[in-house]
C-alpha cells in the first residue's frame, strides 16, 4: 500500500477546500482502515466549505472533511475481530468515548466527548479513512453503492421522523434539501396522515411532490400559516420537521404547529438566531426535540430495513455522481440549489451529471 493518498482538506480558516496529498491514516489495534469508494456531500460540508460563523466556531483546520461514505475494508488492527479485509462497509460518523453517562445509558449519539469525522477529526473525503471497529457498519449486498454512501443523512431523516412520532399525524417539513426530501418517503413509510413541504426552491418542491408530499409551498408565499391551518381544521400541523436551519423557516414552521404539537429541529443555523420563545413555544406548550445524528445503532437497522423493503427510493434524490476532483463544481451546484444530493466518486470511475 502506498504511503500517501489524495484528500479534500480544509487547510486554513477561509472558504474552500484543496485537493492535497496527505499520509494514509495509521490504525491502532481496534481500528479499521477503509478504502473510500463513494462519499456524499451534506449541509455540514457546505457550512465548512463556505466557512460561515458556525464552521468558524466549531472546526479547527487543517482537517480532512466529509462524513458520509462507503467503501471496502483495506486493513484491520490486531485486536479487530468482527470485520474482515475486503468487506463492503460504511460507518457511523460519531466517534463516542463509550464511557460517559450518555454512552452508558443508550445515548451514544449524544456522547459528551464525541468526535465527528470530517468535523472534529479527519473525515471521509479521502481515499482512505480510519475508524474504530465499533463504528463500522457492514452493508447488505442489496444496498447500491450510492445509497450506501448516504446512509448517514438518510439516518438523520429516519431518526428525526421516528423521534417525532408522525404516525397518523399531519406533518410539515421546512427545508427540502436532501435530508428534507428523504424525510418525505420516510414519514410516509412511518404512517404520516399528511405531509406538506416548504422551501424556496421550486425544483426541489417539484421533487418533494414526486416523493409523496400532499402539497408544497414556496416559503415566500403570503398567508402560508393560514393556508396550513386551513388544511388542518384550523389547528395547525401535529408535527414540524425543521430541516433547513434558516431562522425564517424555523419561525415560520413553529407558527404552523398546533398547540401541544411537536417540533423536531435538525437543520443547523449558520449563526445565532432570534426567536420569540413565549409566542412560538412556551404559550403553545410545544414539545421541541433537538435532533443530532442517529441513534447508535438502532437507526442504522431501521434505515437498512426501509431501503431493503423498497419503500424508500433515493434515485431521484441523488441528482449527481461526480469524480471527487470536481468537488468545487459540486459545491457550486449545491450553493445554487441545482442539486439535491451529490455523491463524490473516489473509486476512479467516471462521474455523471
Amino acid at each position: 500500500m502506498a504511503a500517501a493518498m489524495k484528500a479534500l482538506v480544509k487547510p486554513a480558516g477561509e472558504p474552500g477546500f484543496v485537493l492535497a496529498d496527505v499520509p494514509i491514516p495509521a490504525i491502532g489495534p481496534t481500528d479499521v482502515l477503509i478504502r473510500v469508494e463513494k462519499a456524499g456531500i451534506c449541509g455540514t460540508d457546505q457550512h465548512i466549505y463556505a466557512w460561515d460563523n458556525w464552521a468558524q466556531a466549531r472546526v479547527k483546520p487543517p482537517l480532512i472533511v466529509g462524513h458520509e461514505f462507503m467503501g471496502r475494508v483495506a486493513a484491520v488492527g490486531d485486536a479487530v475481530r468482527s470485520v474482515k479485509v475486503g468487506e463492503r462497509v460504511s460507518a457511523e460518523g460519531h466517534i463516542a468515548d463509550l464511557t460517559c453517562l450518555l454512552c452508558r445509558t443508550g445515548q451514544a449519539h449524544l456522547c459528551e466527548r464525541v468526535e465527528i469525522i470530517g468535523v472534529d477529526r479527519d473525515g471521509a473525503f479521502a481515499e482512505y479513512i480510519a475508524v474504530p471497529e465499533y463504528n463500522v457498519w457492514r452493508l447488505d449486498p442489496a444496498i447500491p453503492d450510492e445509497y450506501a454512501a448516504i446512509f448517514d443523512p438518510l439516518g438523520n431523516a429516519v431518526h428525526t421522523v421516528m423521534a417525532a412520532g408522525v404516525s397518523i399525524k399531519s406533518v410539515v417539513i421546512t427545508g427540502v434539501g436532501s435530508i428534507g426530501l428523504m424525510a418525505i418517503p420516510v414519514a410516509r413509510a412511518a404512517g404520516a396522515a399528511s405531509v406538506y413541504a416548504i422551501d424556496v426552491n421550486p425544483a426541489k418542491l417539484a421533487l418533494a411532490t414526486h416523493l409523496g408530499a400532499d402539497a408544497t409551498f414556496l416559503a415566500t408565499q403570503s398567508g402560508l400559516v393560514d393556508e396550513i391551518k386551513a388544511r388542518t381544521n384550523g389547528d395547525g400541523v401535529d408535527v414540524l420537521l425543521e430541516m433547513s436551519g434558516s431562522a425564517a423557516a424555523i419561525d415560520l414552521g413553529l407558527q404552523m404547529v398546533r398547540n401541544g404539537g411537536t417540533a423536531a429541529l435538525l437543520g443547523i443555523p449558520g449563526d445565532s438566531i432570534n426567536l420569540n420563545l413565549a409566542e412560538r413555544i412556551i404559550f403553545k406548550g410545544l414539545t421541541v426535540l433537538g435532533i443530532n445524528g442517529r441513534r447508535m445503532f438502532e437507526t442504522w437497522y431501521q434505515t437498512q430495513a426501509l431501503v431493503k423493503s423498497g419503500r424508500i427510493d433515493l434515485s431521484s434524490i441523488i441528482t449527481h455522481v461526480l469524480p471527487y476532483t470536481q468537488f468545487d463544481r459540486a459545491f457550486e451546484l449545491m450553493r445554487k440549489g441545482e442539486a439535491a444530493k451529490i455523491v463524490l466518486d473516489f473509486k476512479g470511475e467516471s462521474g455523471s451529471s
